[in-house]
C-alpha cells in the first residue's frame, strides 16, 4: 500500500519476539521498504497483560527519503512519553520528527507532556490515538516553534475530535530547522556530566513498586 499510494506508512503491531511478544512500530517508506522499527522500551510492567511483553532497548532513528527531501524520524510508544528519556534520547539519536502510536486518553496533562516533549527538544511530534471505545481519539502534533520575533506562539499544529478519521498534520522543515539552528533547547547547553544520578539503579521511598507478582520492582530486570 505505502508503495503503491507513495507514502510512508507507519504501522504497530506484536513482534514474535522470544520470551514474550514486543509491542512494536515499523516505518515503511514510499518505496514500500521498512527503514525503521522500534520496540516499546517503557512496557505498561504494573498491567499483567503487557508485562509479559519483551521491553525494547534502544531509540533507534532512521533517515525517512520523502518528495520534500529526507527528514530523521524516530518513534516512541504510548507509555515512553511520559519518560522525558525517550523523547530526549532520539533528540540525541538526531531525530527532527517523533511519531508517537497511542491508546489511552489524551487529556490536559497527556497533551501538555507532548508539547513539553517537543519544545524542550526541538523535535515535531505527532500522537495518533484510538478513537472510543477504546480510548478517546484527540490525536494531536507539535512543532517545536515556542518563540518568534514576535514572542510566545502556540506550537499545537492539529488536535483531532473523537471520531476515527484522517488528519493532517503540516510542519513546516525548514522553520523547525531554522530554529533548531539558533535556540537554546534541545543538546545545546546540557551538562551531562553532571547527570550521573539518572542513570543509576537505586529506586527509593515513595516510588519502590511491587511487580505484577507482588514482588519488589527491578527495572534492571525489564
Amino acid at each position: 500500500m505505502a508503495r503503491e499510494l507513495r507514502i510512508a506508512i507507519a504501522i504497530t503491531y506484536l513482534e514474535r519476539w522470544p520470551g514474550g511478544p514486543r509491542d512494536t512500530v515499523s516505518l515503511i517508506d514510499r518505496h514500500g521498504e521498512i527503514v525503521l522499527t522500534y520496540a516499546k522500551m517503557h512496557t505498561c510492567d504494573f498491567d499483567p497483560v503487557e508485562a509479559t511483553c519483551t521491553p525494547g532497548d534502544s531509540f533507534p532513528v532512521c533517515t525517512l527519503e520523502t518528495a520534500q527531501g529526507p527528514v530523521k524520524v524516530g518513534a516512541m510508544i504510548c507509555y515512553d512519553r511520559e519518560f522525558p528519556e525517550s523523547a530526549r534520547l532520539l533528540m540525541l539519536e538526531g531525530a527532527e520528527l517523533i511519531l508517537v502510536p497511542n491508546v489511552c486518553d489524551m487529556e490536559l496533562n497527556f497533551i501538555a507532556q507532548v508539547r513539553t516533549r517537543a519544545i524542550e527538544n526541538m523535535v515535531a511530534i505527532a500522537l495518533t490515538n484510538y478513537a472510543p471505545p477504546d480510548a478517546n481519539g484527540h490525536s494531536i502534533a507539535f512543532d517545536p516553534i515556542a518563540f518568534t520575533e514576535q514572542g510566545s506562539r502556540d506550537s499545537l499544529v492539529i488536535e483531532a475530535g473523537e471520531p476515527e478519521g484522517v488528519y493532517l498534520a503540516s510542519f513546516d522543515l525548514e522553520a523547525i530547522r531554522e530554529y533548531r539552528a539558533r535556540e537554546s533547547w534541545g543538546n545545546a547547553f546540557r551538562k551531562p556530566h553532571r547527570y550521573g544520578l539518572l542513570v543509576e539503579q537505586r529506586v527509593e521511598d515513595p516510588f519502590v513498586r511491587v511487580n505484577i507478582h507482588g514482588e519488589r520492582y527491578q527495572s534492571s530486570e525489564r
